[in-house]
């Protein structure tokens, strides 16, 4: 044998020695390379996880803030709209008190009435109730009459009213 055949052979076997460590070598970066991909999806999940949950955290915060407005608007609603009514109902409450007279005029009223109705029975007593009436083209003033009441006076030119 020759030495370029014997070279050409440990050439050759160093280059099948070289070509198993390569597939070796990829064989080992193959399964690193799934390793990672199994490493970055679970890394991957854990941090999408993680920010799910925070952004959970952050929704129900903001549910709970909400809710807290809400009730806060609805107590601001309600309070406003005691004021309101009760606002509403002392307007007219203050217009009949400033209109309406006091008990002290009321009483004053009343003695008033009491007087002027007893004023009236005395009139009515002593003639109010005559029936009088404008006569004539003249519209003089003028009486019913009792035709059947004697007459009286010097002269008899005094009648009787009718319904006394």
């Amino acid at each position: 044998m020759n030495d370029d055949t014997m070279k050409l052979g440990l050439l050759m076997e160093s280059v099948q020695a070289q070509q198993k460590l390569v597939e070796e070598n990829l064989a080992s970066l193959k399964a690193h390379a799934r390793d990672l991909d199994g490493i970055v999806r679970d890394e991957i999940r854990r941090t999408l996880v993680e920010e799910l949950e925070c952004v959970t955290g952050e929704g129900r915060r903001a549910a709970s803030a909400l809710q807290s407005v809400g009730r806060a608007a609805s107590l601001r609603t309600a309070v406003w709209s005691l004021a309101l009514s009760a606002f509403c109902a002392a307007i007219p409450g203050a217009l009949l008190w400033w209109s309406l007279p006091s008990e002290a005029q009321m009483s004053a009223l009343r003695r008033q009435r009491d007087e002027l109705t007893a004023g009236i029975a005395r009139l009515q007593a002593a003639g109010g109730g005559v029936a009088w009436r404008h006569c004539g083209a003249a519209q003089r003033l003028c009486v019913r009459v009792d035709r059947t009441a004697p007459a009286f006076g010097d002269q008899a030119d005094f009648l009787i009213v009718k319904g006394y």
